[in-house]
């Protein structure tokens, strides 16, 4: 297949509503935004050896293209609409092509997201998602909304991912079967889009914990103003990161639970009168939000230990560039 045979074949597909008004095969898509609606637009870049592993499934790698991106819509009150593909192959190859595709037009399939264009090119794997979604005018989620006296919630579970990579990378050893769980954490993480539009009305900030939760949460601190005291104890993670808390591999355990990244969870911030509409939202998409800390006067983060102390230092976020130094 030559480059546009490629596109036909995988890439060109019917769009799912009718506010596509031309899609892919045209210089650029157009597109009908809702009336009384502002555009969320966010683009995330995935590169092998940095974002993902060589050996991932390339069905599973399609889901994550995409997954990252609705994330980001998500940590914004966003619904998904429409998504743009770029990607460098090495390669044509049909037999990792189109697992690809087939994981990521699954999940757009799942949210209703329209893949209206994109760009192909050869070159070592890099793949490449713009992302545009939808949100009733004034009503995004922001960073900037924390105020002092607001709880700080995350969902689901987070250090998983990071679990994932130190197993495979041999800093540390599972199960089979924790393996599996933390592994499908990494390669197919589940974008809160739900959550996100549930959100809307109710969080005074949100935003998605991709790049560590301290690290994230700081940034919503920064952009608010604001300084943050949370409990570790209080930090949803699996038991196998509890259990290595506990014992000699407790800096694994911490750097994976505060600064791993790739949990793709929603960490937000609410009042305190906002407790009782939460544990609804929680029991309605059967999705823990679990309440970690308080957001304080003045600046800085504070992790309290399991015995209320200070811890000293702080596990460093993921930073493309800092990693690399």
């Amino acid at each position: 297949m030559n480059e546009f045979e490629l596109i036909a074949r995988y890439f060109d597909r019917a769009p799912l509503d009718a506010s596509v008004r031309l899609a892919v095969g045209d210089d650029a898509a157009i597109v009908a935004p809702t009336i009384g609606c502002e555009v969320v637009a966010t683009v995330d870049m995935l590169v092998e050896g940095r974002h993902f592993l060589p050996d991932v499934d390339p069905e599973a790698l399609g889901h994550k293209t995409l997954a990252v991106n609705l994330s980001d819509l998500a940590a914004m009150g966003a619904r998904p609409r429409w998504a743009l593909l770029a990607g460098a192959l090495p390669r044509n190859d049909p037999a990792w092509i189109d697992p690809f595709a087939r994981g990521l037009f699954a999940l757009a399939a799942a949210h209703h997201v329209s893949v209206i264009g994109g760009d192909t090119t050869r070159g070592p794997l890099n793949l490449c998602v713009t992302a545009l979604g939808e949100v009733p005018a004034g009503t995004a989620l922001r960073r900037d909304g924390a105020r002092a006296g607001d709880d700080i919630y995350v969902s689901g579970s987070v250090g998983e991912a990071a679990l994932a990579i130190a197993a495979t990378e041999r800093r540390t050893h599972l199960d089979a079967a924790t393996l599996a769980h933390c592994r499908g954490r990494l390669d197919r993480p589940l974008p809160r889009v739900a959550l996100g539009l549930a959100l809307r009305g109710i969080a005074t900030s949100a935003i998605d914990v991709s790049d560590g939760l301290v690290g994230d949460l700081a940034h919503v601190l920064e952009r608010s103003r604001t300084g943050a005291r949370i409990e570790l104890a209080r930090v949803p993670t699996h038991p196998a990161l509890a259990q290595r808390r506990a014992g000699s591999e407790r800096t694994l355990a911490l750097a994976c639970t505060l600064a791993g990244g790739d949990d793709y969870e929603l960490c937000f911030t609410a009042p305190a009168a906002a407790r009782v509409a939460l544990a609804e939202v929680a029991r309605e998409l059967a999705l823990p939000l679990t309440p970690i800390g308080t957001v304080c006067e003045g600046g800085g983060l504070v992790v309290l230990d399991e015995h209320g102390v200070p811890l000293a230092t702080l596990p460093r976020a993921f930073d493309h560039f800092a990693a690399t130094a």
